[in-house]
């Protein structure tokens, strides 16, 4: 691929893609603290469950620098446990480095490299992880086929590749000529700004159109497949992800589209239920405003939930690093997670 990292670690720093800059420019932040990857979460400098996951694993290396206590790295966990709530694999990457400083500290091993080994681990994991869904995903695509896609799950929101994204950049290395119809993602436009970006530099065609357009193209059969990603998906199958994300789902079982979501095992959330998971509400200036112009009277009440959920009998399968996923999803994911 052409694109660099999304995000890295490089001579002891956190290496960010400033994703609030795209297109215009590809700028980088470098963070020296667990503080400054943090405020990076919050403001979507670095965007996507995947992308964000690693980030936090990172940051808590840059915690311990502050003082190398287990005390330490559980308060730098704790905020940024805080910065996005739907996310499920924020908490999984967290819980993970967390838990192999405790067995470090157990064995007494050192908790700073323990600590760094093991966020480093899931960073390059997460590079593996994203280009085996494209190698399944790849096989659903027919040569010729257009692709539909919401918000941005490509490599900007993982270490490399993507996971909606990554089926199509491995179709394109095995010859097939593909075409994505992005949805341009209202309020922060990830799909305009981001996802159409990135297509553009990995010279694949896409089409991008508003929101609401959906229905049009897939009614004209203009749109093979749906290709999404996911924030998590729960045992059943439930999937929440981007919103927008319900609704194309509907339009798809109406005009009888095939509707994949695309995202790593870690993703997978098979503990939490359905009103265990919190919907992010974001600052409704998002929605006011948009390039700085106010687009809305200040009368209006905003309403901005950040994701939608989606049941399972919308979802035809979910492409995953161990393979396929069909439903009974129940019954198809236990067998997997296990």
């Amino acid at each position: 691929m052409k694109l660099p990292r999304t995000v890295d670690w490089v001579e002891g720093k956190v290496v960010l893609i400033d994703q609030r800059a795209l297109p215009e420019k590809l700028t980088f932040v470098e963070c020296e603290s667990v503080d400054c990857v943090t405020e990076a979460i919050k403001k979507m400098i670095v965007r996507g469950a995947p992308a964000i996951g690693v980030a936090a694993a990172l940051g808590l290396i840059l915690s311990l620098k502050e003082g190398p206590s287990y005390d330490n790295l559980v308060r730098a966990a704790e905020k940024l446990k805080r910065t996005r709530p739907t996310a499920i694999n924020l908490f999984w990457a967290i819980g993970r480095v967390l838990s192999r400083a405790k067995s470090a500290i157990s064995m007494g091993e050192d908790l700073y490299h323990a600590v760094e080994d093991e966020a480093l681990r899931i960073l390059e994991e997460d590079e593996r992880t994203n280009r085996r869904i494209g190698e399944v995903g790849s096989e659903l695509i027919e040569d010729g086929s257009t692709v539909m896609t919401i918000c941005n799950a490509g490599s900007f929101a993982t270490v490399r590749y993507g996971t909606a994204l990554a089926p199509i950049y491995v179709a394109k290395e095995r010859g097939k000529d593909v075409t994505v119809v992005a949805l341009e993602t209202r309020p922060v436009l990830q799909g305009a700004r981001i996802t159409a970006f990135e297509l553009g530099l990995e010279g694949i065609p896409v089409k991008l159109i508003v929101d609401g357009a959906s229905g049009y193209f897939m009614r004209n059969h203009e749109v093979d497949l749906v290709i999404v990603g996911a924030d998590r998906i729960l045992r059943d199958g439930t999937l929440y992800n981007k919103i927008g994300t319900y609704s194309l789902a509907i339009v798809s079982r109406h005009h009888r589209v095939p509707f994949y979501a695309a995202a790593p095992t870690s993703t997978i959330d098979m503990s939490s239920k359905k009103e265990d998971v919190i919907i992010e509400m974001r600052d409704p200036s998002e929605v006011m405003f948009m390039a700085g112009r106010r687009i809305a009277p200040e009368s209006a009440e905003v309403l901005n939930p950040a994701f939608d959920e989606t049941p399972p009998d919308l979802v035809t399968g979910i492409i995953t690093e161990k393979g396929l996923i069909r439903p009974p999803f129940e019954e198809s994911l236990r067998s997997v997670m296990c």
